[in-house]
């Protein structure tokens, strides 16, 4: 059982009133799927949860939600019965391995495909509800730029984009960038660079993508896009290891060397990023 309160939502009346992003909810974010965003998002939570904070990774994913199979859990209620008035809000966030709480999503929600003003009145709600009893909330958003993914990391304060070092990936990150920055006036996104072969890949890859931006993404005078690299995560066979046995790497094997990368993000998170409280 979670300690939210079971009546935490914000009154009906503001819920049609879109939040100013919040200083402790990041969005984790891709261009494409398959770049391990879901995996990075876990396992970062996991770091975070060592150094003493109390996190919660909210599944935004709500179509094709995958957050339970890396965590191999199996839960009663999810986001859905809380969004359809089944559930409160306190019976939905679960425990997972690692040391933080859950939110998750059912898959397949087709209904939630779409960014209607009931969905958004009900991600308000939502996030109303937990950011006051967390240290940190991370939403594990879907891939791609949709209406409904879009949104999700608009709530946030800081977006941490995925991507690998694959040019597919790279084209979709700088997509998502370049629309982050015109439809939400973003001046600084943060990149995780996953499954990288060699020390300083991720930062050359910033580089390059910050050339790009500069030279093709239109902004205001004076508001100039800032590409920041906020770590690699190596190529490590301990990564899939953990996700074909549907265990958290930071709980099983931290100490290999993308559970050291991993660590690294979340002490880098802690200094520049997450509120000092």
């Amino acid at each position: 059982m979670s300690d939210v309160p079971s009546s935490p939502a914000a009154p009906t009346a503001a819920a049609s009133v879109p939040l100013k992003p919040l200083g402790k909810v990041l969005a984790v974010t891709s261009g494409k799927g398959g770049v391990g965003k879901t995996f990075v998002s876990a396992n970062l939570a996991a770091a975070l949860a060592k150094h003493g904070l109390k996190v919660l990774v909210l599944d935004a994913d709500l179509g094709l939600a995958n957050l339970d199979v890396v965590l191999n859990l199996y839960p009663k209620v999810t986001l859905h019965d809380v969004f359809t008035g089944k559930a409160k809000l306190a019976d939905a966030i679960i425990k997972a391995p690692g040391g933080f709480s859950v939110l998750l999503a059912g898959s397949g929600m087709v209904e939630y495909s779409r960014l209607t003003p009931e969905v958004r009145d009900d991600f308000i709600r939502i996030i109303n509800g937990l950011v006051p009893h967390y240290d940190v909330v991370l939403l594990d958003t879907g891939a791609g730029i949709s209406d409904v993914v879009l949104f999700a990391v608009s709530l946030a304060s800081e977006v941490l984009v995925v991507a690998t070092p694959e040019p597919t990936s790279l084209t979709d990150a700088y997509a998502t960038i370049k629309v982050l920055v015109g439809q939400q006036k973003r001046q600084t996104l943060r990149l995780i660079v996953n499954q990288t072969a060699r020390l300083g890949d991720g930062r050359a890859i910033t580089t390059q993508l910050q050339q790009v931006v500069d030279r093709f993404v239109v902004t205001e005078p004076g508001r100039p896009i800032r590409l920041v690299h906020l770590g690699d995560i190596p190529v490590d066979p301990m990564v899939r290891q953990a996700i074909m046995r549907r265990q958290l790497m930071m709980q099983n094997t931290p100490g290999c060397p993308a559970g050291l990368a991993i660590s690294q993000l979340a002490i880098k998170l802690q200094e520049t990023v997450l509120p000092k409280s």
